[in-house]
């Protein structure tokens, strides 16, 4: 085994990492006895065994107490490391028993809430020990977790293409055109979209997918708008179609509720819906624990029949 250059940092332990870390948070001796459950003086040992063995000064005294020097922050990123790869040693020799424990990182685009909390719920009732934890964001910022390893997986419309992906399919996934049910062309067949180009269009923010779809629409027809009044939400949008502010291009499942209760239409238009696809997706580099696996395996699976049916 190769020599150490640096002895000392074999006199670092867990426990004086954990204690300087308590220390850095509380800023106190007091508080990080409190948080450990130990007495302060114990904490102060430990705190003067480790900068007895770094041998330069770890904290010093601020406005608001206790805070790291120079040297104390990068040890304190040093315990905060170690204690992030011992909870994933311990998630993945849990995990090595069986499929029924640890945690799942799953990001899902802002359109799939509809049905994605459903597909998660019963898994959960069959893995009862398994925690996912569930991102909701519009596309872009799924997409950006998704390429940073944040994610374990995502479920979104458009996987990306600037970083290499698995994915799976999960159901087809419809874009329409809705509008008030007393819009004048309600009741018409085979609209040409040209003749919806005065429409006043209700248009999601720049990055989620469904603002991709509406884009791509509009660049079918010379003279469609570019561009319309701008909502964060779907929600928001179908408020707003519904009160009359103008119509718009909606995933069929974030409205099946309101076209079932007449309280929105789908406007017949040539060319849609646009048949987009749900995907299971993750970074071609994600290494799943069998928990992480279990879950993708029973969303790609049964994700389909949790699609909100209008």
């Amino acid at each position: 085994m190769k020599e150490k250059l640096y002895p000392w940092l074999r006199q670092l332990t867990l426990r004086q990492l954990r204690g300087f870390d308590a220390v850095a948070a509380a800023g106190s001796v007091s508080g990080a006895a409190r948080a450990l459950h130990l007495t302060p003086p114990a904490v102060s040992l430990q705190l003067r065994d480790l900068e007895a063995a770094v041998g330069v000064p770890l904290l010093e005294r601020g406005d608001a107490g206790l805070v790291p020097t120079r040297a104390g922050r990068e040890v304190l990123e040093l315990a905060q490391r170690i204690d992030g790869e011992m909870d994933r040693l311990g998630e993945t020799i849990a995990t090595l028993r069986g499929v029924d424990h640890g945690i799942v990182s799953v990001g899902v685009v802002s359109t799939a809430r509809y049905f994605a909390p459903l597909v998660l719920a019963e898994f959960m009732k069959i893995y009862q020990d398994i925690h996912v934890q569930l991102l909701v964001g519009n596309r872009a910022s799924t997409i950006e977790k998704l390429e940073s390893l944040e994610l374990d997986f995502a479920i979104t419309g458009l996987p990306p293409e600037h970083f290499e992906v698995k994915k799976e399919f999960i159901a087809k996934h419809p874009q329409i055109i809705i509008a008030p049910p007393d819009h004048p062309l309600a009741g018409h067949e085979r609209i040409g979209l040209a003749e919806l180009r005065d429409e006043t269009f209700l248009l999601r923010e720049p990055g989620s997918g469904t603002r991709s779809v509406t884009d791509r629409l509009f660049a079918r027809v010379k003279g469609m708008p570019g561009s319309g009044m701008e909502f964060g939400s779907n929600e928001t949008i179908k408020q707003a179609v519904m009160a009359g502010m103008g119509i718009a291009v909606l995933s069929a499942h974030t409205v099946a509720a309101e076209l079932r209760a007449r309280r929105l239409i789908a406007l017949d238009v040539k060319g849609l819906p646009i048949n987009r696809k749900w995907f299971v997706v993750k970074h071609a580099n994600k290494r799943f624990l069998p928990s992480a696996q279990a879950l993708w395996n029973f969303v790609a699976r049964n994700g389909k029949h949790y699609l909100p049916q209008g």
